[in-house]
């Protein structure tokens, strides 16, 4: 399970947080559990010297009774494996985080988009503890479950009226639509055509002038639309 744990002496951005975390949590059918705090109190410490797996913190630096700097450096010396991520009105502080050698995973400025980069540096988090997202589904008596990383991408075959989900060892014919199984992938996923999705990640060239996608494993696509070629641009 992972296990988020936020400290932000002002619940908008506590909420903020929690929020930004559950959107992109369940969408990546991943076991957690988030645990909230204004201060750097007792019940905080008691988490951190708790032996609970993954945990992904999100730091305040400034806070009424503590420093979230000198919390990071509690952290660190009870446990290297914890991903540390600051989100904090402090920019100045930046270097200061630097020079202390947190291995932290990054540095969010609470005025600076920053709901976008949180769900950048969660995605990053799972990256860091090899845990895959999938997608999880039961179709006409079958249970499906992928990994996400293993998709190359989604199309709509207009014939059979169903879905392809390209991977790199198989192509699975699914009979749900390509709105269902959008609402089910990440946001590594964008539409390139009104019937395929591409997983971003797992581009490797992208030719405007061709409308041709080169994925890493050698695999192409031409499902590529001037609509929404942007998304990979």
């Amino acid at each position: 399970m992972i296990n988020f744990i936020i400290c932000d002496d002002v619940k908008k951005y506590r909420e903020m947080a929690e929020k930004v975390i559950d959107a992109y949590m369940m969408k990546n059918k991943v076991e957690y559990k988030t645990h909230l705090f204004e201060d750097y109190d007792n019940s905080f410490m008691k988490i951190v010297e708790s032996k609970l797996s993954f945990k992904i913190y999100i730091l305040d630096i400034e806070t009424p009774s503590k420093s979230g700097i000198d919390i990071a450096r509690y952290i660190r010396n009870k446990d290297v494996d914890s991903v540390l991520i600051f989100l904090t009105g402090h920019q100045e502080l930046g270097n200061v985080v630097i020079k202390n050698d947190f291995l932290f995973l990054s540095f969010i400025n609470k005025f600076d988009n920053c709901e976008e980069r949180l769900k950048k540096s969660i995605d990053k988090a799972l990256q860091v503890f090899k845990i895959k997202s999938i997608v999880k589904f039961k179709d006409n008596g079958i249970f499906y479950t992928i990994p996400q990383d293993d998709i190359l991408y989604i199309t709509r075959d207009s014939v059979d009226r169903k879905c392809i989900i390209i991977t790199d060892y198989n192509e699975f014919k699914v009979g749900k639509s390509l709105s269902e199984l959008e609402s089910m992938v990440n946001d590594n996923f964008v539409k390139t055509h009104r019937a395929c999705i591409v997983n971003r990640r797992r581009v490797l060239s992208f030719s405007k002038s061709l409308k041709q996608v080169v994925f890493d494993n050698g695999t192409t696509s031409d499902l590529i639309s001037t609509r929404f070629d942007k998304e990979l641009a």
